[in-house]
């Protein structure tokens, strides 16, 4: 073993990638991550490179100028770039997320329109469910469409938005009534608008406003913001698919995408802070001898090595079942829980290896300390997944009679 997180089975072109990605985070991305995430700065070179690189377009059919790759190619990238800098990897995630949306639930000429210029990172994708007053519970969406003639009128307040002020097309989950009498299930009520605009803060369009990014604990230079709707006019063929009442499975359809993302940047901020706890600690002497040679911080890093080893397993076969079309919320349900959580554990770990010198900025373990716990919430907590686990479980274990 060369190192952690070696995945079987890859093709000549997935193991190309790879290597140019992991070359590039290497170059690239690791010896400036810490300076422009404390200055809370957006990586726009780094993004640059990954246009340059083709990764806006990884996923994107190549009818489109894209890449054409799976899911798991690119779930395997994202794991890379994560384990640079998580930021880099949410800058791409919400742009899959609607690429994908779009790719599997679009119109043609919607496809028509966006796919190309998605795939050269000309147009860059942001979604957005998450209100003020809800995040997990999706039914209690509030934010309303409107049919007024050939247009929407949309209003709203939405929340957590990353990526909502330098993506130019926004998916956003809101009601529309029309078509959907009083009484039908929430989510059968639920579409999904494919917002255009200009990036930047402010009004972006008219009735459109993004204000200023969201000052967070971690996951610094990507920008997370609201988007408040007033009155906002969109076309009524910019309903993704055409039809309304179908956002919500859209929108859980893109979800199952986001939570292979999540856990792929577990595995990634995971094995960077192996990386850092295994070189720190044949570096620190302590008693006469290397910390790595004391039992106690074998220990640590045995476990530390299993649960990278156990999150990675699980992430690529959740991206295996997404890309076989079966469904896939089981398997990417645990894989979230799973490499978010040993996420938080091996990065703090990390940090106890590293001593009093982990709570100093000048190590790179602090940045990742304070990034880990993002990945806890991101695309639905614990508390989620575990239900979606607990439900799926019981329909494949329901007992007969």
């Amino acid at each position: 073993m060369t190192r952690l997180a070696q995945t079987a089975g890859l093709n000549d072109v997935q193991r190309e990638i790879l290597a140019t990605v992991r070359d590039f985070v290497d170059k690239e991305i690791i010896p400036v991550a810490t300076g422009l995430e404390h200055r809370d700065e957006y990586p726009t070179e780094i993004v640059e490179g990954l246009k340059e690189l083709g990764l806006f377009g990884l996923m994107i059919p190549e009818e489109y100028g894209g890449l054409g790759e799976s899911l798991l190619t690119y779930a395997l990238c994202v794991e890379e770039i994560a384990r640079g800098w998580m930021s880099v990897s949410g800058i791409i995630n919400t742009h899959f997320i609607v690429a994908y949306m779009l790719k599997q639930h679009g119109t043609q000429e919607q496809k028509d329109t966006f796919l190309p210029r998605m795939a050269l990172g000309e147009v860059r994708g942001a979604f957005s469910m998450s209100e003020p007053a809800l995040g997990s519970d999706v039914s209690a969406i509030s934010s309303k469409g409107v049919k007024d003639g050939e247009e929407y009128v949309l209003n709203g307040q939405k929340m957590w938005l990353t990526n909502g002020g330098t993506s130019t097309l926004v998916a956003v989950l809101a009601r529309s009534d029309e078509g959907h009498p009083e009484g039908t299930a929430p989510h059968k009520s639920m579409t999904t608008f494919l917002v255009e605009k200009e990036p930047g803060f402010g009004e972006v369009r008219p009735g459109l406003t993004i204000p200023g990014k969201i000052d967070k604990m971690g996951y610094k230079g990507v920008d997370t913001t609201e988007l408040i709707m007033d009155d906002l006019r969109i076309p009524a063929n910019r309903v993704l698919g055409g039809t309304t009442g179908r956002g919500f499975y859209q929108m859980m359809d893109g979800v199952e995408v986001g939570r292979v993302n999540v856990a792929a940047r577990g595995c990634g901020v995971a094995q960077r802070a192996f990386e850092l706890g295994v070189s720190y600690a044949q570096q620190r002497h302590t008693f006469g001898k290397p910390i790595a040679q004391h039992q106690a911080i074998q220990f640590k890093l045995a476990e530390m090595a299993t649960k990278v080893e156990a999150a990675h397993a699980m992430m690529v076969n959740a991206a295996h079942k997404k890309d076989s079309g079966e469904r896939n919320d089981l398997e990417a349900g645990m894989a979230k829980y799973l490499a978010s959580e040993y996420c938080k554990e091996v990065v703090e770990d990390a940090f106890r290896i590293h001593g009093g010198y982990g709570f100093s900025k000048e190590y790179e373990i602090e940045r990742l300390y304070r990034e880990a716990p993002m990945l806890l919430i991101g695309e639905g907590t614990a508390e989620i997944q575990k239900m979606i686990i607990g439900r799926r479980l019981l329909e494949e274990y329901r007992i007969q009679g």
